[in-house]
């Protein structure tokens, strides 16, 4: 059995064991999210960007370019966000069926739950070995964010905008976040991937983190670049299994990223290996 302790943190990112209830999505032949039936009765005034059929909505086969998508999806979000089904922050992010595919589409990100699109970000472990065992760089978020404020984040974390891979964006959201040169950040080695799939007040999460571990020398330190983190502490790698372990302090899907580093790491156990399986439950 997984230790509970560790386990609750990925159950509470996997929380809809099925889709039963939401509406397929799609861009062509390609499944690329759900809606729930609200959405779906809204996209019916828009009869020329969508149809509908047996298998779901989809948008109209006429649009045949990902700009002529991505425009008919933008045109529709206004009287969505008015109704009340998602809010508009004014970021592109593409639009896949799957995480190595390609882009069908762009979508704002505000949008991105409420059509269950899947999301792709990256999240960075800023690690520094000391001969009494390893530390991570965590920051805290700043108190007036929308998600999670207060609350522990990897050094470098963020969703992955349109047109960018997930090493061009670790470039930029180190320099943004924590203002590390891009000589350091291009320095991070991938080590991974975790995803889930989580239903909330938004809509439907789709998540796939694409995790790298980062050496910081001695002597760096991390300086928030902008607003979003509040300042960042180093901890010893005992003390953060611990808060993942006991507290809440973290935010809900760093505790899986740190989770899937203490399993690398040999730091925490998992004899059946039902935690590391339960890494990885959200889209391909």
């Amino acid at each position: 059995m997984p230790d509970p302790a560790f386990q609750r943190h990925i159950d509470a990112c996997n929380n809809i064991g099925s889709p039963a209830g939401l509406i397929p999505f799609r861009i062509g032949p390609a499944q690329v999210g759900w809606v729930a039936p609200e959405l779906a009765q809204a996209l019916t005034f828009r009869p020329r960007d969508f149809h509908f059929d047996n298998d779901g909505v989809a948008l109209a086969a006429r649009l045949r370019s990902p700009g002529t998508r991505s425009a008919a999806l933008a045109d529709a979000l206004p009287g969505l966000a008015t109704g009340g089904f998602l809010r508009i922050r004014g970021e592109l992010f593409d639009v896949r069926a799957t995480s190595t595919g390609p882009a069908l589409a762009t979508l704002d990100r505000g949008a991105v739950p409420a059509f269950g699109v899947m999301s792709q970000g990256v999240h960075v472990n800023g690690l520094v070995r000391r001969a009494d065992g390893l530390h991570v760089w965590v920051g805290v978020r700043a108190q007036d964010k929308a998600v999670a404020p207060g609350q522990l984040d990897n050094i470098v974390a963020g969703g992955i905008p349109a047109g960018l891979g997930p090493d061009e964006c670790l470039v930029k959201e180190a320099a943004e976040e924590a203002s590390l040169p891009p000589d350091l950040a291009v320095a991070a080695r991938p080590a991974g991937r975790v995803s889930y799939v989580m239903a909330n007040g938004e809509g439907l999460r789709r998540d796939v983190l694409h995790i790298f571990d980062l050496d910081i020398p001695e002597g760096v330190t991390p300086v928030p670049g902008d607003d979003e983190v509040d300042r960042f502490e180093l901890w010893p790698a005992a003390r953060l299994i611990e808060a993942v372990r006991e507290a809440d302090s973290i935010k809900f899907n760093v505790n899986l990223v740190l989770i899937d580093l203490f399993l690398r790491e040999g730091l925490i156990a998992d004899p059946d290996g039902a935690l590391r399986a339960g890494l990885d439950q959200g889209p391909d």
